[in-house]
């Protein structure tokens, strides 16, 4: 299974007033391991940031004025998502950005993003697990005691690194893990408010030398004996929770 970790910076919050994409980070995975593989591009939108943009992730007119425009970066960057499953945070936005992009350029090869991948929501996701919490990507990785140190701003490839990272442990955890030093990665989860701020004990970012997850299924001997408690719990409570 390939999937591309994916986020974009813009210059401001709506396609439909305008507003285009900057940047474009994407990380590969295969069989839930890092590759090592990556896409990166900054994009000049042909028009100004707004400012309330730019305090979210620093990225200026001046330092877009020589990047390429997205019609000279749309090949590489669809062939590289072609095929995958796309993880996204709030995926409506950046789906939304990238469709609107490829409208404009027009190319009956790129329709919308639907026609090459399919797309998994991580933020809808987060909601279903952790229902009313905070599941922004800050809060995510706290809780899943992801380092997100270096994430004083906004950037597409570090948010797209940290969220492989944030959806790897969501959905199952990683082996090998790597630990900071002084720490046993054992932190009590408690939410999104009053959470230890103390990193010691934060996860490093996840090595893409690691081995997949093994899948182990139960045996039909341990299958019948979770159906034996679960009867034995519901004829104790006269009620049943699953």
């Amino acid at each position: 299974m390939r999937q591309v970790v994916l986020d974009t910076e813009t210059t401001g919050l709506d396609p439909k007033s305008g507003h285009r994409i900057i940047e474009i980070g994407c990380v590969e995975l295969i069989n839930r391991k890092l590759t090592g593989r990556h896409y990166h591009q900054y994009v000049n939108p042909q028009r100004q940031v707004e400012d309330g943009a730019i305090e979210v992730h620093g990225i200026t007119n001046e330092f877009l004025a020589d990047k390429p425009v997205f019609a000279q970066i749309a090949d590489e960057f669809m062939h590289f998502c072609e095929g995958a499953e796309l993880v996204i945070h709030n995926a409506p936005f950046d789906v939304g950005f990238i469709n609107a992009e490829l409208r404009l350029l027009g190319n009956p090869r790129w329709k919308n993003v639907a026609a090459h991948s399919t797309v998994l929501d991580t933020l809808a996701l987060a909601r279903e697990k952790h229902p009313g919490q905070k599941n922004n990507l800050d809060a995510l990785c706290k809780r899943y005691f992801v380092d997100n140190s270096q994430r004083d701003l906004h950037g597409a490839l570090l948010d797209a690194e940290i969220l492989a990272d944030v959806y790897l442990m969501m959905t199952g955890g990683q082996t090998d893990l790597i630990l900071a030093q002084g720490g046993d990665g054992h932190n009590q989860e408690d939410g999104d408010k009053g959470q230890n701020e103390d990193t010691s004990s934060v996860i490093r970012r996840l090595s893409t030398d690691r081995e997949p997850l093994l899948v182990v299924q139960a045996d039909r001997g341990e299958l019948e004996a979770h159906q034996s408690m679960l009867a034995l719990l519901e004829k104790s409570s006269g009620k049943h929770f699953w």
